[in-house]
C-alpha cells in the first residue's frame, strides 16, 4: 500500500501564497447591534491551529502558548509532535494554562526516527494522545505514492495525487475507516483535513466526493479548511449545511477576492475578517452543522508578525454577531 506523506507544517510553510493583506476588521454591522457575538451564544472557545505560528511555536511552544492565551485564544490544535515527548508538549502546555484538544498526524515514510504517526500501533498512538489529553487526530493530506519526494516541491505533490487518480481517494477512505475504527475503543476519534486538491474534477466526480461516500461516519469525522475549500471553488457555507453531522472541527480563515479557483494549494490568504468571506453564513452554517472545534489558521506569507495577525482573527471573530 502506497502510504507515504510528506511534512504538511514544513511543506506549505516553504509553498506561501502570493498577495499581500491591506486594511484592519470590518466593525460589526448596524443590524448586530445589542446581539451576543456568535462564541459568547454558542458557548464554544475560539482555538488555533499552532501551524500558524511557524517557528515561534517550534522554538518556543511554552512562551507562544502564553502569548495566545494572552490574546483571548482557548483551545490549541497541534500541527504534529513537533519531534518531542508527548509528556514534554503536555508539560509545556500544563505551564501556560492551556490545552490541547486534536493533533494531526502523519503517515509512515515521513517521520523521524522513533516519531508518531496515524500508523503507528494502536495502543502506543493511544497512549501518546492520552498523554497529551487529545482525543481527536486528523490526517491532513492524502496519501503519496513511496517514490514521492517532497523535494520536488508543489509540483511532486501534485503529480502524485494526480498520478493516483480516484483510486487513491479510495484508498485514503479505506485507512481512514481502518484506524478510526482501531481508535475508537481507546475514545479517540479520527478526522481528515481538507485542502483544495480534493475538488480537482476526475472522470465525472472528484476525490472529495470519492472520499465522501466512502469514509465511515461512524468511525471518521471531517475538519472542514474553509480557506481552502473556498479557494477549491466550492462554497464554505454550503458544503457546511451539505455535511451536517459530519464536520466536527473546522479551519476558520480568510481569502482575499483575489483567490482564483484552482486545485494547485493556491490561495491568497488574509486575517479573518480582512477577505471575502460572508462570516455571517459561515458561521451560522457552522452551528447548525454541529461543529464542535473553531481553529483559527493562516497560510504563509504573513505580511504582519504572526501573532498580530492571530490577534486580528481572535478580535474580529470575538466580537462579531452571527
Amino acid at each position: 500500500m502506497m502510504i507515504n506523506q510528506f511534512n504538511r507544517r514544513g511543506f506549505l510553510a516553504a509553498l506561501g501564497a502570493a498577495g499581500t493583506v491591506a486594511g484592519t476588521a470590518a466593525a460589526t454591522p448596524a443590524w448586530a447591534a445589542g446581539r451576543k457575538p456568535y462564541f459568547t451564544r454558542v458557548g464554544r472557545p475560539i482555538g488555533v491551529q499552532l501551524y500558524a505560528l511557524g517557528e515561534a511555536a517550534q522554538k518556543d511552544l511554552g512562551g507562544t502558548l502564553k502569548k495566545l492565551s494572552a490574546i483571548g485564544y482557548r483551545d490549541f490544535e497541534l500541527p504534529g509532535f513537533y519531534n518531542r515527548a508527548p509528556k514534554d508538549l503536555r508539560a509545556d502546555a500544563d505551564a501556560a494554562g492551556a490545552r490541547f484538544n486534536c493533533i494531526h498526524l502523519s503517515m509512515p515514510n515521513r517521520l523521524p526516527p522513533g516519531g508518531l504517526g496515524l500508523m503507528t500501533g494502536t495502543q502506543e498512538l493511544a497512549d501518546a494522545l492520552n498523554t497529551l489529553g487529545i482525543y481527536k487526530a486528523v490526517l491532513p493530506v492524502p496519501l503519496l505514492p513511496d517514490s514521492f519526494d517532497p523535494a520536488g516541491g508543489r509540483k511532486a505533490l501534485l503529480d502524485g495525487v494526480v498520478a493516483g487518480g480516484l483510486d487513491m481517494w479510495k484508498r485514503l477512505a479505506d485507512t481512514l475507516n481502518e484506524r478510526g475504527a482501531a481508535l475508537k475503543p481507546y475514545g479517540i476519534e479520527l478526522g481528515y483535513h481538507n485542502h483544495n486538491m480534493e475538488f480537482r474534477p476526475q472522470d465525472g466526480t472528484t476525490g472529495w466526493e470519492v472520499l465522501l461516500g466512502r469514509l465511515d461516519p461512524k468511525v471518521t469525522f471531517l475538519e472542514l479548511d474553509l480557506g481552502w475549500i473556498t479557494a477549491g471553488g466550492l462554497d464554505p457555507a454550503a458544503e457546511l449545511r451539505r455535511l451536517k453531522g459530519r464536520v466536527k472541527m473546522v479551519h476558520l480563515k480568510d481569502v482575499k477576492a483575489s483567490t482564483k479557483t484552482n486545485y494547485e494549494l493556491q490561495q491568497d490568504p488574509a486575517e479573518c475578517g480582512l477577505g471575502k468571506f460572508d462570516w455571517k453564513a459561515v458561521l451560522t452554517a457552522c452551528e447548525a452543522a454541529g461543529v464542535e472545534h473553531y481553529y483559527v489558521e493562516q497560510e504563509p506569507p504573513f505580511t504582519r508578525d504572526r501573532f498580530e495577525s492571530m490577534k486580528i482573527s481572535h478580535d474580529f471573530l470575538a466580537r462579531f454577531v452571527a
